[in-house]
This record gives C-alpha cells, structure tokens and sequence, in this order.
C-alpha cells in the first residue's frame, strides 16, 4: 500500500504547471520566427525561456574523441534532462526572465554573464499546450564555465528544481553507439533534445548530417 502521508505520488502545488513537463508528442510543436513571438496569436499562451550555456573546447577526451565543445544542461526534479530557464513571469521581458532563472537555478553572476536578444537562438509554439517556449545561447570561456558549474552547487534552486549540472557528450565510441547517440536516447523535459540539436546546428558545432546519424544509430 502507498503511504500518502509522505506527499509521494501527488503534485501539490506544482499540479497546475506539470503538463507543461510532459514529453512532447511527435509534431506538437512548431517553430515561429522570431518577428512573430509577441503575435496577439500567443498572447494567451504562457511563455517560457532556457538557455543553452556554452564554451568552446578543443580538447580531447581521454586523447581520443574531440569534445567540440562543452554544454551545460541539467537533471531536473521530475528526473528528465534540460536547460536552465523557466516560466516568465507576466508582464517580465524574456530576456529578463531568462536571466533571472539562470540566477536562480545556477546561481550565475548575471552582472558578469548574461544573454541579451542577440543570444536569441529559436521559439517552439505548442497549440495544445498553449505554450510557447523561447531558446537562447550564452557563451562563456572554459575557465568561466567550470567556475559556473562550482557556484551551481549553491544556487537557490539546487536540491529542488535542480538535482545536478551535466555535461553534454558531444563524441561517440568506437562502437558508433556509445557517447552521443545513447546521450540522445535519454528523457528529455518538453522539446529540450530538439532546442540542443537546433543550438548544436545554429552554432556550426555539429554538422545536420552528423546531428541526423547520430539520431539514427540503434543498438
């Protein structure tokens, strides 16, 4: 028998936000171009911003794979893979709200590292959701990305919202599977896995056809 006492198996009061959680059916989402983000059409959706911190790494893993370069994401308090970010608040500007989640959930210094509305990278619509969902990039220096990933541990949010800081693996093994590949077959909250594709193609660090190979390795 459960023991409800615990709060196990309920929502609480994040029961009014948990469907915006839920993994994506296959074509919920579309993309809209960005002159279009403030249309009356999604007015009444709620918006949402993440960002995509990022550094370039020419090193090489175990002096084998090339690291491309080195991606934060987290693992989230329903246990699925994403970006820092969340729900903006009404009447907050996106860019605000994107900085301050970031403050918030990784503990960044937005006075040092923040992103503006040239780190715009690409907005998702869902109309069954009524959601739509905003993808932005800051990029920062290698030193300063490890020294982002330290002040995370003593973010607000770190132990709540966000149970850890991981790194994107961007090579794949020798058996063509391992790596990147099983990296993709992970549970990713909403359309995360597509907003780090698209930023991985944006950004020139991986090729579409190497994005679609990866995508299509089984085991």
């Amino acid at each position: 028998m459960l023991d409800m006492t615990t709060g196990d198996y309920t929502w609480g009061w994040l029961g009014s936000t948990e469907h915006f959680g839920r993994v994506a059916e296959p074509n919920e989402f579309i993309v809209i171009p960005k002159s279009q983000i403030h249309d009356i059409k999604y007015a009444k959706s709620t918006h949402a911003a993440h960002c995509f911190i990022y550094a370039e790494n020419n090193d090489k893993v175990f002096d084998i794979y090339n690291a491309r370069a080195t991606i934060l994401m987290q693992l989230r308090y329903d246990g699925f893979l994403g970006f820092p970010g969340g729900l903006i608040d009404a009447g907050e500007d996106i860019v605000n709200a994107v900085n301050r989640e970031m403050s918030e959930e990784m503990n960044l210094d937005t006075t040092i590292h923040s992103v503006n509305d040239e780190d715009y990278v690409i907005s998702h619509w869902s109309e069954k959701k009524k959601l739509v969902l905003h993808f932005y990039k800051l990029k920062v220096t290698m030193t300063e990305l490890i020294e982002i990933e330290k002040h995370a541990l003593l973010a607000r949010d770190y132990g709540s919202e966000v149970c850890g800081t991981i790194r994107v693996p961007l090579y794949t093994l020798g058996d063509h599977y391992r790596g990147f590949p099983v990296f993709l077959k992970h549970k990713f909250v909403g359309i995360a896995r597509d907003q780090l594709l698209a930023t991985l193609s944006f950004l020139n660090i991986m090729t579409p056809e190497e994005i679609q190979l990866a995508l299509h390795v089984d085991h």
